[in-house]
């Protein structure tokens, strides 16, 4: 069980936010015994921002002043944990950061146990894409543009912002003669004849699985064949591969659209798929499909890619055992999305979480057992900082479970090797 205490935090230290704010506790100070850490702080500070309250992050020393302060220790994964929080403002901005702070307090103390699936996070085509970026950040010096995100995850995004990219959606809004990175999903080849117009020094980061894909789109068109794109409308993916023949390609979002899909000539069609979409509901695609259409080719291997396969074989192994799926990646993510998907399928309820701030506390009420996981465009820090977040409130034992070992490396631009 943990105890609770109700404080007051110094009138003249560090610790003390200014009036109208809010400090959440990374740690807890006392000036008499060792600090206490607050492993689960980025948890109450996602409460207090879902309930409109800004909050800083520090140390909270707890001390007698003028200022109310609301503090918790309780047995924890490692040690004791400690969850703070301090506020200086109206009545109304101190009944938000209680509520907030009984919401965590509520799943505090409960033993759990994560079962953390492998594969997970960065794929090597995420890990290539990033790697490009960074190398030409520490080594070119000026601007460095990126059309589209490099991958999609804010996390990575916000991460190479900070060290000078530069993201924009259109190619208008890069300096004639700049340096451009195209990102990991490709680009049609209107896009390329757009970028020697502009004369841009680009630097392709497209995946190699989905250069495959493109290779493979026009090499079927050329053949005279109806291509039967399987994807999402809107995906950066798939508006590349559509425009490599845009007038013999067309798009397939779903079994409903497989059974309406009309050819030209039923002898000679070809599919492909984007390289990120779910596994078993494509199969249900290309059932229906392949009975319309008995004379249908695909490609010489799957265009799923690998990772994507990886990552779904191995949260198929634990969603059934856990209570809740945590999966970790951002909206825009298809593979991160199939995640999320794939769980519900098999009766667990599942989340998609940018980083541990996401995980909201009512989720945690009941469950003993969580399936964590993450997107191909996930860097694998916020999966530990979730594991940490979740382990600051109450006991917690981790479960690596392993389908796979991952050991395919891509190999970078000629234009940024070293």
């Amino acid at each position: 069980m943990f105890t609770a205490a109700q404080s007051i935090l110094a009138a003249n230290n560090p610790g003390r936010p200014d009036p109208g704010e809010v400090l959440v506790a990374d740690d807890l100070v006392w000036p008499d015994r060792p600090s206490i850490g607050c492993p689960a702080s980025p948890l109450l500070a996602g409460e207090l921002a879902r309930r409109g309250v800004r909050a800083a992050r520090g140390h909270l020393h707890v001390e007698t002043a003028d200022t109310v302060a609301l503090r918790a220790v309780f047995p924890a994964a490692e040690h004791e944990a400690g969850l703070g929080v301090a506020v200086t403002g109206s009545p109304a901005l101190t009944e938000q950061v209680c509520g907030a702070m009984a919401a965590c307090l509520a799943v505090a103390g409960t033993a759990r146990t994560v079962l953390l699936a492998a594969p997970r996070s960065f794929c090597a085509g995420v890990e290539r894409a990033v790697e490009i970026v960074e190398r030409l950040l520490a080594r070119r010096g000026g601007l460095i543009f990126v059309r589209k995100q490099i991958v999609h995850n804010a996390h990575v995004v916000a991460d190479l912002e900070d060290r000078g990219a530069v993201f924009v959606d259109e190619l208008d809004q890069v300096p004639r003669g700049a340096t451009v990175v195209f990102s990991a999903h490709g680009v049609s080849p209107a896009v390329r004849a757009h970028a020697a117009r502009r004369r841009l020094d680009v630097i392709d980061a497209t995946c190699p699985l989905v250069t495959k894909v493109h290779a493979e789109a026009k090499r079927f068109a050329a053949a005279g064949h109806t291509v039967l794109l399987i994807g999402h409308a809107g995906h950066e993916e798939v508006e590349g591969t559509l425009g490599e023949a845009p007038e013999r390609t067309v798009l397939v979002q779903s079994a409903e659209d497989a059974r309406t899909v009309r050819v030209p000539d039923p002898r000679r069609v070809s599919y492909l798929t984007q390289t990120t979409l779910s596994v078993d509901e494509t199969a249900e695609v290309l059932d229906v499909l392949r009975r319309r259409f008995p004379a249908l080719r695909g490609p010489a291997s799957d265009d799923i890619c690998y990772a994507t396969t990886n990552r779904q074989d191995a949260l198929r192994g634990i969603a059934a055992a856990a209570d809740l799926v945590l999966v970790v990646g951002s909206r825009n993510s298809s593979n991160s999305m199939r995640l999320v998907e794939l769980a519900r399928k098999q009766g667990t309820p599942a989340q998609l979480i940018d980083d541990a701030a996401g995980i909201r506390t009512d989720w945690l009420a009941g469950v003993r057992t969580i399936g964590l996981t993450a997107g191909a465009s996930a860097p694998p820090r916020l999966v530990d900082d979730v594991i940490a977040a979740l382990g600051g409130l109450g006991p917690l034992t981790v479960e690596e479970r392993e389908t796979t070992r991952e050991t395919v490396h891509f190999t970078l631009p000629r234009k940024v090797r070293r």
